[in-house]
């Protein structure tokens, strides 16, 4: 074949534009890429799955069956307990979950490395709160299932549960930021550890704050933990719609501790 032959280009090859194109791909891709990754990477950690959903599942089976304290009159134990674990559950994966990873993620240079990539700041914290709302959204399925099991009657709004719990993930992720970005990744992972066991003791998760002496009912519900917790028990339990100074508690430490988090968090 002399040049003479070379065929005359297609039309789809004229229009076909093989020329590199560099940029960023659009914010939306960029946050469900990031968030898909977080997700697989929460679901691929076997302590988070067992922080988030067996620990949970086991205390809720155990609380609705077994009398470890007396409750008030008419309150079936189940539904009592249930709102709480539900309540345990979101600070597992929003505030234990998020700040130890995140803690070991800056002392290992990842978040550093990611700083250089095309991914803004606010496409990682974006991506970390979809893949905390999509496993809220399987402990929902989980944890509600199990207690419809043992016995649960749910009651009261869907959206003043979805609020609560929306402003409640805010709270807690923001709290686990501030951890993060502040210590040591040890320290990190002692004190988000502490701060579990202690709430869970004291935070009214199995035991309803109506039980609590009355000036301590009164302070404890000013914790995250006992606000969403009392919240959640107050809607579902007995059918309020919307229990504004639980969500109010609620706003007030996400709007603190992000402001915190957002002056000290450090990137490196």
């Amino acid at each position: 074949m002399t040049a003479l032959d070379v065929p005359a280009p297609t039309a789809a090859a004229e229009v076909l534009d093989l020329s590199p194109a560099p940029g960023r791909a659009p914010a939306g891709r960029m946050l469900l890429a990031q968030g898909r990754l977080e997700l697989a990477l929460l679901l691929r950690n076997g302590e988070q799955v067992l922080l988030a959903l067996v620990i949970p599942a086991l205390l809720l089976a155990v609380g609705s069956e077994v009398h470890v304290v007396d409750l008030a009159a008419g309150v079936r134990r189940v539904d009592a307990v249930t709102p709480g674990v539900l309540a345990l559950a979101a600070m597992s994966i929003a505030f234990t979950g998020q700040a130890i990873a995140t803690g070991f993620e800056r002392r290992y240079g990842v978040l550093k490395r990611l700083g250089s990539t095309p991914l803004p700041r606010w496409g990682l914290l974006g991506g970390k709160t979809l893949a905390v709302l999509a496993v809220e959204a399987l402990q929902l399925v989980v944890l509600g299932g199990l207690g419809l099991a043992l016995g649960w009657h749910p009651h009261g709004d869907p959206l003043s549960v979805l609020a609560l719990l929306v402003v409640g993930t805010a709270a807690f992720t923001a709290l686990a930021l501030l951890l993060a970005g502040t210590l040591r990744a040890e320290a990190t992972l002692a004190a988000a550890n502490l701060v579990w066991v202690l709430l869970l003791l004291a935070g009214g998760v199995v035991v309803p704050l109506s039980d609590y002496p009355s000036g301590a009912a009164d302070a404890v519900r000013l914790l995250p933990l006992a606000a969403l917790a009392e919240g959640l028990r107050d809607v579902l339990e007995h059918g309020r719609v919307v229990p504004w100074r639980d969500l109010l508690t609620l706003g007030a430490w996400a709007a603190g501790a992000g402001a915190l988090a957002g002056r000290w968090f450090r990137w490196e």
